[in-house]
């Protein structure tokens, strides 16, 4: 709960440090690069699951749909989930389903902030992250010990269980969590004539999520941190043999202030998602694919304490294991190295100018790249009415990139009897050129923000138009492919307040504008992902109320709204030869009403309607919003050390 006291700064996170946008703590306010902060606060309100409940109904031109076999896929501002580098305290993450990471992995429990930093960041991290990086940063305990507890129940015999225990000495932390999800499968309903296949079932899953992270700091200059992690997951679609989704990760890093200007930290990572097919009757779980990454990190800071420019230089390696069953040599493996350099120029006052230049290096196509990054910031100091308030100006250019994944070129799999999707070793790299402007001003108890961009992507990686081979007009093939120029431009718009009597509020607009490349007949080329919506709206309000020192309330109501959009598919993808329809997905709006009780100083009790207006599709195409109705969720969260 905020306190009167708090300044519109705070009351805004604006003082709150973030990491990613430059790879070095730097309060939100004076960041150089744009960079969207969710809070645990945030989290607690939204009392998401995942990352996929948190960013719909955070940030507008966030949309969650289906590919073909019911794996998330996510669009954010035109960029699908392959474009969008997700971390995890600033690591990668193995396995992909359908171009995307596993999202139900990316739970909310333990979260401290989301950092979020739109636009081509490729230059401070690689391969992936062209459309922008979402960083998940875990919370570093503070109190002495701690243990919470939290459960939820809502439709469908979903199962929210989870369990934190922290203790945290002089030399000596750790944070040990423990959660587990489930929900059953369900039937949904679709009107008649649809124009394509639509989705009858809804298949749920049961998850455990496992993490235990160990910081040692034997002096006030060096800091050792371990973690080990497991995550399981279970889907159902055909009752004998389930499938089975598993990762298993660990790493450690060392943090070394040699200085009080020059600090260095070394890293190892590793990563292990597997996917297999369980047969139940002769009890044997065949496994089918594992993506194994190994890196190491080198990364210095040196910051010159009397101009206040900082000095950053970095290098990664990492080994890329790829084995699956439908890759023609059973796995493939490849070495890829980088090393980049950062330099954050104070120049005054008003003037903040960085620069990042970075070198990469793929083994199994012999391919090198380099990625330049450029960003400014002006501060214009204003008083108004004697009440003193900054417009920050900001102004950024990258390079984006994506190197070909093993699997898009060597993959050769049967899509659900549809078509057989295949590799192309010959692809090239993804290039993009990102250009962005922004501001933000603060005064008294409003925040206002504004922004746009510019995405010019060439041999943008996706897959092709399906085709026949020469004699065989039997079985589909569907082709990695490099496309002709893709263009995104749009913008988005946030303004928030808040107010000493416990009211705060947000609106958020996002357009999004996609160019897509089009055929020989001048048609657009069919994609299986749904194409952006060009409108989008978040909302929230809400109250906050202390009545006593045992008692108080947080009323919240949060929505989003999306425009409609028209995508090119086929009638029947088992059958091409019926031709192709416009697919008309309409605007819809989706609300969630709840009720959060303090009661003393342990127990949270809460009450949500999600869904609140209960909007069903008339279809349930692949790509429509993934609800069949309002949702009455109740959740308890105890803090026993509190009791």
């Amino acid at each position: 709960m905020y306190s009167v006291a708090q300044t519109p700064d705070s009351t805004f996170y604006l003082n709150n440090v973030v990491v990613t946008g430059t790879r070095t703590p730097k309060l939100l306010k004076d960041s150089p690069i744009p960079t969207r902060l969710i809070t645990s606060a945030d989290i607690e309100k939204v009392d998401a699951t995942n990352v996929e409940d948190l960013l719909q109904q955070e940030m507008p031109g966030v949309e969650f749909s289906y590919a073909m076999n019911q794996k998330k896929h996510m669009n954010l501002s035109g960029f699908g989930g392959q474009g969008i580098l997700f971390l995890v305290d600033g690591e990668r993450l193995a396995g992909e389903t359908m171009d995307d990471v596993d999202f139900t992995r990316l739970n909310m429990a333990n979260v401290e902030r989301i950092e979020i930093v739109k636009g081509a960041v490729s230059a401070l991290y690689g391969s992936n992250a062209g459309g922008g990086v979402i960083n998940i940063i875990t919370k570093d305990g503070t109190e002495p010990w701690t243990l919470h507890l939290n459960g939820r129940l809502a439709r469908h015999n979903e199962r929210r269980l989870g369990g934190a225990y922290g203790v945290n000495g002089r030399h000596l932390k750790n944070m040990l969590n423990v959660n587990h999800t489930s929900t059953d499968n369900f039937s949904v309903h679709n009107a008649e004539n649809p124009a394509t296949q639509v989705v009858s079932t809804i298949y749920g899953d049961r998850t455990w999520n496992i993490k235990d992270r160990l910081v040692f700091m034997p002096t006030n200059k060096l800091k050792l941190i371990g973690r080990v992690g497991y995550f399981y997951r279970e889907l159902t679609r055909t009752a004998d043999t389930p499938e089975r989704y598993r990762d298993f990760n660990a790493g450690l890093r060392g943090l070394w202030n040699i200085t009080p200007s020059d600090n260095l930290e070394l890293s190892y990572s590793f990563d292990q998602y597997d996917k297999s097919d369980y047969h139940k009757i002769p009890h044997i779980d065949v496994r089918d694919y594992s993506n194994v990454q190994n890196t190491f990190r080198g990364l210095y800071h040196h910051h010159d304490k009397n101009s206040g420019d900082i000095l950053t230089v970095g290098a990664d390696f990492m080994h890329d294991y790829l084995m699956n069953k439908n890759l023609g040599s059973q796995y493939e493996s490849q070495n890829s190295f980088d090393a980049f350099a950062q330099y954050d120029w104070l120049i005054n006052t008003r003037w903040e100018l960085v620069g990042a230049l970075r070198y990469d290096y793929f083994s199994d196509s012999e391919s090198a790249r380099f990625t330049p990054k450029l960003s400014a910031r002006y501060s214009l100091p204003i008083t108004v009415n004697a009440q003193p308030s900054t417009l920050n100006l900001r102004f950024g250019y990258g390079m984006g990139f994506r190197s070909p994944a093993l699997k898009e070129k060597y993959y050769n799999f049967d899509m659900e009897g549809i078509w057989i999707i295949r590799g192309n070793p010959d692809l090239k790299s993804e290039l993009s050129h990102n250009f962005n402007v922004s501001a933000d001003y603060t005064k008294g108890h409003y925040n206002f923000t504004i922004a746009a961009y510019y995405n010019d992507v060439q041999n943008k990686l996706a897959t092709g138009v399906p085709h026949y081979l020469p004699g065989d007009d039997k079985q589909l093939y569907l082709d990695y492919a490099n496309l002709a120029k893709y263009s995104i431009y749009g913008g988005d718009a946030t303004v928030q307040a808040r107010w000493s009597n416990g009211i705060s509020a947000r609106l958020s607009y996002a357009y999004t504008n996609e160019r897509f490349p089009k055929d020989k007949e001048g048609h657009t080329i069919n994609n299986q992902y749904i194409p952006a919506r060009k409108h989008s709206l978040t909302a929230r309000i809400d109250w906050d109320k202390q009545f006593t020192s045992n008692y108080g309330l947080l009323l919240s109501l949060n929505g989003r709204f999306l425009s409609a959009v028209k995508n090119v598919e086929f009638i029947d993808y088992y059958d091409i030869s019926k031709g192709t329809s416009t697919i008309h997905y309409p605007a819809y709006t989706l609300w969630k009403f709840s009720a959060t009780q303090r009661i003393g100083k342990a127990f949270r009790v809460t009450a949500a309607l999600d869904n609140l207006f209960n909007y069903k599709p008339k279809y349930h195409y692949f790509n429509s919003p993934l609800t069949d109705g309002i949702n009455l969720m109740v959740g308890l969260s105890v803090d026993i050390e509190k009791l």
